[in-house]
């Protein structure tokens, strides 16, 4: 099966069916093209995708993603990612392995084409410039013997008459011979390239076609070759990534596998649990006895169960109840301070009727906390402006206690890679000293020194966070033995009918001022409302002085700032929250961080404490 014998008389279709071949090529190629960008975008689309649902790097989202559950879907998105670069792949290959190597295989079938082709046009054209030839010798020889015919008869007709003379009759003859011999060599020169033609035709329809047809032949044959080598190509490249992409679904299902709901619940507990304490039984008030109501260690007012002594009130009583509150607001930076109103050493207030215990719980339950301290409101709106505490004093004991050890878990990391980095300038600097043409050894010291004194800065600092998460860690129990003294001393100094401000605080079982311990305090004033003195605050007695450190700006609202070295009155000393309350002048009062100022208290001043 040859297409120069089959086809030899079909160069015209030829030359159009391998065009046609080449197009089909051309547009394989278009495919595979737009199959790659195919592709591409899906793969884009999928890390779009990953990337959109990926949490937030140092956000609340991150944090959020500790389960297990959204660790299996932070997992899946990796894998996702991962799918979608095998995608990529599948574009690369594709491209490098089929669309580059085709779209050079088409130029080069294009360029041989072209030349078989030319070259079967050139034999074509020579064996018609032959015919042609064959053609103009034939139409001579045919003329020259029409024309010996011609003179021939002349001639005889010329001798066969008597008339003529006989000078015309020979002269027809040499005429006659003239054109015999033209005749003659006319059909010998017919004959030639008759000759010649026959031969150049034989080898025409039977050598050069047939060769040119050949070419064509196995140009287009391997033209298909080529494509089906490609169509191999391209489902080899799919098939090359399948076990990837089959990985990547098994790391799916191994991460769904990994979720561990015994585990998530553990670490809501661990993210929510308060470290408190939930409130004791409420004992029995036996109204039919005419005595003095008392609190329970055990009641709603004291849910710690220790802490402080019994306190006696008359009036109405409301008790914290911290389990119940909706949610923890953050504390104000500042403490809140005492109305004057409620000063420990105030008159004591009469008794008021009792009511059932019933009525009383239910209004606990329904009650809201009133803001019965003017300077605890301001204290309140600065919180919400300002920055949470350094100490995390907003928080529970136990997130107080979590921040505090991550803190200082962060700190430990700096620190050694300080010391990573110190050790490293040590070594370079011993190099520098054995070899002093490498580098100055005492180019080395500034930077040395340096990272000694990052060093140092933050070993205090570390010490600082431990030492508040000693206090914490000391608190998460039960209040701590000291605690218990100085509040029975406190109360055993005052009468224990009134509170203030201050003392709320000290309620609170991580010592920081929340919205539920102003409920607190409110169960341990009288049923007389403070919110009519809100305006008639008089100046609070100074307690001892202080010295500044450091230089404080105090941005927030409640805060005054300071000047290292000044020294100012100390009016109300920290009440653990790392806050102490100074005065400049009458009008200039305010609190700063109690590690910016030394204070020195006058034991014998009125409102000290003395703690033991």
């Amino acid at each position: 099966m040859s297409w120069g014998t089959e086809l030899w008389d079909q160069f015209d279709n030829l030359e159009k069916h391998t065009q046609w071949g080449i197009d089909i090529l051309e547009k394989y190629i278009k495919f595979v093209k737009e199959r790659t960008e195919i592709e591409l975008s899906y793969a884009k689309q999928l890390r779009n995708l990953s990337k959109k649902y990926q949490p937030k790097k140092n956000s609340k989202e991150e944090e959020e993603y500790k389960y297990t559950s959204c660790k299996a879907f932070i997992s899946n998105l990796n894998e996702m990612n991962d799918y979608a670069g095998q995608h990529e792949v599948i574009s690369e290959n594709m491209a490098s392995q089929i669309i580059v190597d085709l779209a050079r295989y088409v130029q080069e079938l294009k360029q041989e084409r072209k030349s078989n082709f030319h070259d079967g046009r050139k034999a074509q054209q020579h064996i018609e410039t032959c015919w042609k030839q064959l053609e103009s010798s034939k139409r001579r020889f045919e003329r020259d013997c029409k024309e010996a015919d011609r003179a021939q008869q002349y001639f005889e007709k010329m001798d066969a008459d008597i008339n003529v003379t006989k000078a015309d009759v020979e002269k027809a003859r040499q005429q006659a011979q003239i054109r015999h011999q033209m005749a003659e060599d006319s059909k010998a020169d017919y004959s030639s390239i008759l000759q010649k033609f026959n031969h150049e035709q034989h080898e025409y329809y039977h050598t050069h076609i047939p060769n040119i047809f050949q070419k064509i032949q196995e140009m287009e044959e391997r033209r298909i070759v080529r494509m089906g080598e490609s169509m191999k190509t391209y489902a080899e490249v799919d098939r090359q990534v399948i076990p990837i992409i089959g990985k990547c679904l098994d790391g799916i299902v191994k991460a769904a596998e990994s979720i561990d709901q015994k585990n998530d619940s553990q670490l809501v507990i661990e993210a929510y649990k308060s470290g408190f304490e939930p409130p004791g039984d409420i004992e029995f008030e036996d109204y039919t006895q005419p005595m003095k109501r008392t609190v329970s260690d055990n009641s709603l007012s004291n849910s710690r169960g220790e802490g402080k002594p019994d306190l006696k009130f008359g009036g109405k009583s409301k008790g914290k109840l911290w389990p119940f509150i909706k949610k923890n607001k953050p504390p104000p930076p500042p403490p809140a301070s005492a109305s004057p109103s409620a000063v420990p050493n105030g008159p004591q207030s009469p008794k008021q009727q009792k009511e059932p215990l019933s009525h009383r719980f239910n209004e606990f339950m329904t009650s809201k906390p009133k803001i019965h301290c003017f300077r605890s409101l301001k204290r309140g709106l600065s919180l919400k402006l300002g920055a949470t505490p350094e100490d995390f004093s907003n928080l529970p004991p136990e997130q107080r206690r979590k921040k505090l050890q991550q803190k200082v878990d962060e700190l430990n990391k700096e620190i050694q890679k300080e010391m990573d980095q110190r050790d490293a300038i040590t070594k370079m600097k011993d190099v520098y000293l054995k070899n002093p043409q490498m580098g100055d050894p005492a180019s080395l010291d500034h930077k040395l020194a340096e990272v000694s004194q990052n060093i140092e800065k933050l070993r205090v600092e570390t010490q600082k966070f431990e030492a508040w998460l000693a206090e914490v860690e000391g608190r998460l129990p039960a209040r701590s033995e000291q605690a218990r003294r100085q509040s029975g001393l406190y109360d055993s100094q005052n009468p224990p009918t009134v509170n203030n401000c201050a003392q709320d605080r000290e309620s609170s079982p991580d010592g920081s001022y929340t919205e539920e311990q102003s409920q607190e305090s409110e169960m341990k004033v009288l049923a007389t409302d403070f919110d009519d003195e809100f305006d008639d605050e008089e100046p609070l007695p100074a307690i001892g002085t202080c010295k500044a450190l450091y230089t404080f700006e105090g941005q927030n609202e409640g805060t005054i700032s300071v000047v290292e070295g000044e020294t100012l009155y100390v009016i109300e000393e920290d009440k653990g929250d790392g806050w102490t309350r100074i005065r400049r002048n009458e009008d200039e009062e305010g609190y700063v961080p109690t590690s910016y100022v030394e204070v020195c208290l006058d034991k014998n001043a009125k409102g000290a404490k003395t703690y033991i």
